[in-house]
């Protein structure tokens, strides 16, 4: 049950204490200094504006980032929605490092937590966890898109939620090289507007949009699918949670904003299924299997959508087969050579409930 204090963080194997030295660092680097870095660059951008060389480096970085995040470190990492070479692997996961949320391997263990718990007491960032009407709400929201990191007593122990990643050589030396993985992404930016400019004003102003303001717009965008999503917009499937699709949370996550079915089927690839609903994120995982650098990959299963799909929801028609000119279940947004075919053989996997898989 909520409360004005929030959901209880009981001592379990699932959870280890956090230092008050290490609360506050996140305090400070994932609360505050966003937030400065934002207020920064609408003061300059009101100010001064910001040139043709500084959006292509900072919407790139951007660009990376996101994609780093939704790609890697969520699709690949945390659910095992494909799979792929190693070098591929490496690069997601070193992209999703830029974006500065945080190791790989902490990263996937909160998000798994979240999963098994979603919305209920032992979600690490439910927007319900304060209560449901007037300022326990507006606390509620607070908490799930930057409050958590410090008013959160207890992270989520790596040890239980991802010793698949903890046994991943490549994974433990990517964790290992964080910090520099925080040095390269204001050195790259840096760099480039540096070397573009063939002046260190270029490289100072590349550093600030293509960095700071970069890495605080990329956080904000990201958690507001923990914040937003999860309070405003619509359900097209039916979940234990309160997970929903905001479009222009979708816009701004290449995908990821197309949460209800991504809660529906977490392990599923693609998480805009319907009409209309764009996913980026798995229009690449797409390139990257018909260039064979990624296999296995587990598209979205006709079946399944139909029997998950609320009546609210359904569409107009006499039944799902008969949407004119497509195969029988085609009726959701295919990626190009998505076929029934295809989605009959993936099976309604029985996966582990521990917010990897499917936990409905």
């Amino acid at each position: 049950m909520s409360s004005p204090l929030g959901w209880a963080e009981p001592e379990t194997a699932e959870t280890i204490a956090v230092s008050s030295v290490r609360r506050h660092a996140y305090l400070i680097l994932l609360v505050v200094l966003p937030l400065l870095a934002l207020a920064a660059g609408a003061c300059v951008a009101w100010g001064r504006g910001i040139g043709p060389r500084d959006v292509v480096i900072a919407a790139a970085m951007y660009a990376i980032s996101i994609f780093g995040i939704s790609v890697g470190y969520h699709r690949l990492l945390t659910h095992r929605s494909f799979k792929c070479r190693r070098a591929l692997r490496i690069a997601l996961a070193l992209a999703g490092g830029l974006a500065l949320e945080g190791p790989v391997s902490l990263w996937a263990a909160e998000h798994r937590r979240h999963h098994k718990y979603a919305d209920r007491p032992g979600d690490p960032h439910s927007p319900w966890a304060y209560g449901e009407t007037g300022l326990a709400a507006v606390k509620g929201l607070l908490h799930a898109q930057v409050g958590w990191f410090y008013s959160a007593r207890r992270r989520s122990d790596r040890r239980h939620w991802v010793p698949d990643l903890l046994a991943d050589r490549d994974i433990r030396m990517l964790d290992a090289a964080y910090p520099a993985t925080v040095v390269m992404s204001m050195a790259l930016p840096a760099a480039v507007g540096g070397l573009w400019s063939m002046s260190w004003a270029g490289m100072w102003t590349a550093l600030f949009w293509g960095g700071l303001v970069r890495y605080a717009v990329v956080h904000h965008v990201t958690w507001s699918v923990n914040s937003i999503a999860h309070s405003f917009g619509g359900r097209a499937f039916d979940t234990r949670d309160r997970s929903t699709n905001v479009r222009w949370v979708a816009l701004l996550t290449f995908g990821e904003g197309w949460h209800n079915w991504h809660h529906a089927d977490p392990t599923c690839a693609r998480h805009g299924v319907l009409a209309g609903q764009l996913d980026p994120s798995a229009r690449l995982i797409r390139c990257f299997e018909q260039a064979g650098w990624a296999y296995d990959v587990r598209w979205p299963d006709p079946r399944r959508l139909a029997d998950r799909l609320n009546a609210e929801s359904a569409p107009p028609r006499k039944s799902l087969s008969d949407a004119p000119g497509r195969p029988a279940g085609t009726w959701f947004a295919s990626l190009p050579g998505d076929r029934r075919q295809q989605a009959e053989k993936v099976p309604d996997h029985d996966r582990p409930d521990d917010g990897a898989g499917d936990n409905r």
